[in-house]
């Protein structure tokens, strides 16, 4: 089986890359250089000439302040390419994965775990994008996997951007009342290529929560980070959202519940600190 993988040069895709050698199937890997997403006509004709049955979407405009100003971008990335991609691989009877956020929640106060039938509020464009995106792929067959505060070795994420500014300041402050769960790429990677190798994406269909196991702060996260590092001259303050300048309200709690992922693929998830001491290993 040939298989598409969008966003390659991302950080799910870097994960896809290295796990792909293990696999029976041939992989093409794109970015915007190989393959323009926004475009239906390229994303059909590269699905036909490649007899293409399944496409990874690690594709997204993850600029979540940025979006607030440049929302129709972010639509064209993280909507209207997601509806292509489900044309094409309906019209060759193909599978769509794709990747979704927990900032599809927020508009509305939760203190409980967020299901997968827990009705989306995003607060800000970023979310209202990836919602549309969700929407899209429902035009085709689908599995659809909602993260949160992805992180890895690669690219621009915040825990390389905290690895840097804990070593370098002797303050930071950080928010402590926005709770979710950091997820590392290489671990939600491998469980998706683990649903593709043993053929459980044929047999299940929908929307799927997976993040690492546990909960935190962005303030328990950066302390976490620091102590791993050794990073521990910095001081790491608590504080408040309203006291960090930003143009989009993020989820103050988005802790996705995972029981619908663990009984359907009989995976069992990572905890959060386990799965920061293995990224960070592999930075070291």
């Amino acid at each position: 089986m040939n298989i598409l993988v969008t966003g390659a040069n991302g950080q799910l895709g870097r994960h896809m890359r290295l796990l792909a050698p293990q696999s029976a199937h041939r992989w093409l890997f794109t970015d915007v250089e190989e393959l323009d997403i926004t475009s239906r006509e390229a994303v059909a004709t590269f699905v036909a000439q490649n007899d293409i049955k399944l496409i990874v979407n690690c594709a997204a405009y993850t600029n979540v302040d940025k979006a607030e100003s440049d929302e129709a971008t972010a639509l064209r990335i993280n909507g209207e390419a997601v509806g292509y991609m489900a044309e094409a691989i309906k019209a060759v009877c193909g599978t769509l994965i794709h990747f979704s956020t927990d900032y599809v929640f927020g508009g509305t106060p939760h203190n409980t775990p967020c299901g997968e039938d827990l009705e989306a509020n995003p607060t800000g464009a970023y979310g209202r994008t990836k919602l549309a995106g969700e929407k899209a792929a429902e035009g085709c067959r689908h599995l659809i996997f909602r993260t949160s505060w992805l992180y890895s070795e690669y690219g621009k994420n915040f825990l390389l951007t905290m690895l840097r500014l804990t070593a370098e300041k002797p303050e930071l402050r950080v928010v402590f009342d926005q709770v979710g769960t950091p997820t590392y790429a290489g671990d939600l990677a491998k469980a998706v290529f683990t649903i593709i190798e043993n053929g459980d994406y044929t047999r299940h269909e929908g929307i799927f929560n997976y993040a690492n196991e546990g909960v935190c702060s962005w303030y328990d996260f950066t302390k976490e980070i620091a102590r791993q590092s050794g990073h521990t001259a910095c001081r790491i303050l608590p504080c408040h959202s309203n006291e960090y300048p930003s143009p989009v309200k993020r989820p103050a709690y988005s802790v996705l519940d995972k029981t619908k992922f663990k009984e359907t693929f009989k995976q069992e998830i990572p905890y959060w600190t386990e799965a920061l001491a293995r990224c960070m290993s592999n930075i070291k």
